[in-house]
């Protein structure tokens, strides 16, 4: 564990969007900010419902901080971090990415 696996191009990505990879048996959501190039990563699973959708979900932005907003309840998820905005103890995983040759690799 902990190497880094490339997942896709970046141009799979579209900006504002996200989409949803397995990266070593895992469900990870990539998200790609608009006026950020930097490509963050989170379990794909919301913790309220157990189910697979938080790639589908809106990146929004609040203090000054970028959020995925997940398409069930509207629960928050800080794209840094998973830290969860309504409930601490709902946070998710999150993983380190990088850009590298116009691949984007995930940290597993």
């Amino acid at each position: 564990m902990n190497q880094w696996k490339r997942v896709c191009q970046l141009s799979d990505i579209l900006p504002e969007t996200g989409v949803c990879a397995l990266v070593e048996g895992e469900q990870v959501a990539l998200f790609r900010p608009y006026h950020d190039e930097q490509i963050y990563a989170l379990s794909n699973i919301d913790p309220f419902f157990d189910a697979s959708v938080l790639s589908r979900g809106l990146i929004a932005e609040h203090h000054n901080e970028l959020w995925i907003t997940s398409p069930l309840k509207k629960q928050h998820f800080r794209l840094t971090d998973g830290y969860c905005l309504e409930d601490e103890s709902r946070s998710i995983a999150h993983f380190d990415t990088r850009i590298e040759g116009g691949f984007v690799y995930v940290k597993a």
